[in-house]
């Protein structure tokens, strides 16, 4: 196991230094689910929600939220995002709207915390668009499901396979 990078030798906590690194291109991808009742993923799926296009809206939030994520989780670099795009799925069968989001940056550091704050931030706003309807659905298994580039490499959460939008 790997020791934890974001403490100094006092145990405070402190931004890894990333100076030496050298830039790589990095990618990764993070995904996430949010569960409702069936008459609301039927609402969503007809554009019935009175506050407009959920996943139009959804969308730009968690385009927004993967540039912010410096800002708002405190050790993480502030990052020159080179692209983000978001997927979503309408599982009918399992009454739930899935996200995938995938972020790119040519950098020192990863680009893992940007997708999952993309996928829980979208996730959030599906819930505000639609919670005057269904108060009971549920953000879960946010994740991350793959990411390359940088000194660790590849990486693929062992039972993900490719979705798509890569």
């Amino acid at each position: 196991m790997e020791e934890l990078t974001h403490f100094n030798p006092e145990g405070r906590a402190r931004m890894v230094d990333v100076t030496g690194k050298d830039e790589t291109v990095r990618v990764a991808v993070a995904r996430g689910e949010v569960r409702m009742k069936p008459e609301t993923l039927r609402t969503v799926k007809e554009g019935g929600i009175a506050k407009g296009d959920v996943l139009a809206v959804a969308q730009v939030a968690g385009i927004m939220a993967a540039k912010r994520t410096g800002t708002i989780i405190p050790m993480c670099h502030p990052l020159f995002i080179t692209g983000v795009d978001l997927d979503f799925s309408l599982n009918e069968k399992e009454s739930r709207i899935e996200i995938q989001a995938t972020v790119k940056v040519t950098g020192k550091t990863g680009v893992e915390m940007e997708a999952m704050t993309a996928v829980s931030v979208a996730g959030l706003t599906i819930y505000d668009m639609c919670k005057a309807i269904d108060k009971d659905m549920v953000i879960e298994n946010i994740r991350l499901a793959e990411k390359t580039g940088g000194k660790s490499g590849h990486y693929v959460r062992e039972g993900e396979g490719t979705w798509r939008g890569r």
